[in-house]
């Protein structure tokens, strides 16, 4: 055996450990990120992809890891704080995703569709169809338009802002998850409002024809039409409604921790 050939099993455990750390940060994140992380995409496909992934981030941050413990103590701790970072961040990038899939809730109740309901992976077990419908074209818009690029490279830049097996500060997690709740439940409202303002309209028309006409079955004639004038609405915004959704989600993306940096050339 000569020295290179020694060097290189001397320098293997640690070249193994440093796979460990990676796959650990990677694989946790691409269990939550936008398009890897769906539940539609089958377990082996996202298990070679994280090891694709984390194949082509061995060589780069592989020499700024550091290196095997002695004991099992340090090394379960380490192992723990990649697992913890690799959530944050794969849970923060399928927040903003999940708003799409919440306006198409609201869309639906206000539209008297909330009745139609489906298996639905991302918001619990049963969901209006039409939130399932604009969670599917979320996932074929951030495919399409290329984002799905920037929480790959937050995993890839992440290691710059929260450096390997270093724990997240409780306070500054707490405010980052605080805000990142707040601006999902104001996406899907802002989303949604069109369709909000729409319905309230319908009621205070419906009140009215109520108070004016006792006589007449209103819900027997509002059911039918709210259901028509929702699916018409549906088709004359949707597109504007998928653009407004990528306007917001693009500059969220790129503000994921390590986003920018790992974008950078």
């Amino acid at each position: 055996m000569t020295a290179a050939d020694a060097a290189l099993v001397a320098g293997l455990p640690a070249w193994a450990f440093a796979f460990v750390l990676l796959i650990c940060r990677a694989g946790t994140a691409c269990m939550l990120i936008p398009g890897v992380g769906e539940a539609e995409v089958p377990a082996m496909v996202r298990a070679g992809f994280v090891v694709a992934l984390t194949a082509l981030l061995l060589p780069v941050l592989g020499p700024r890891l550091p290196k095997p413990p002695d004991s099992v103590g340090p090394l379960l701790f380490m192992l723990a704080a990649e697992l913890m970072t690799g959530l944050f961040l794969g849970w923060l990038a399928r927040l903003l995703v999940a708003s799409l899939p919440l306006a198409g809730q609201i869309v639906a109740v206000i539209s008297g569709q909330s009745s139609v309901l489906q298996a639905d992976e991302v918001l619990g077990p049963q969901g209006a169809a039409l939130g399932r419908l604009l969670g599917l074209a979320g996932t074929v818009l951030v495919f399409a338009s290329g984002l799905y690029a920037l929480p790959l490279a937050a995993i890839a830049g992440s290691y710059a802002v929260i450096p390997a097996v270093t724990l997240l500060p409780p306070a500054d997690t707490a405010a980052s998850v605080v805000a990142a709740v707040g601006a999902l439940f104001a996406l899907a409202v802002r989303l949604a409002a069109p369709f909000v303002l729409a319905g309230v309209v319908w009621h205070v028309v419906l009140a009215l024809l109520s108070r004016l006409v006792p006589q007449l079955q209103v819900f027997f004639l509002a059911a039918p039409a709210q259901l028509a004038g929702g699916l018409a609405l549906i088709g004359l915004l949707g597109a504007a409604v998928l653009a407004a959704w990528q306007d917001a989600v693009a500059p969220a993306f790129s503000a994921l921790p390590g986003a920018a940096i790992g974008a950078s050339p």
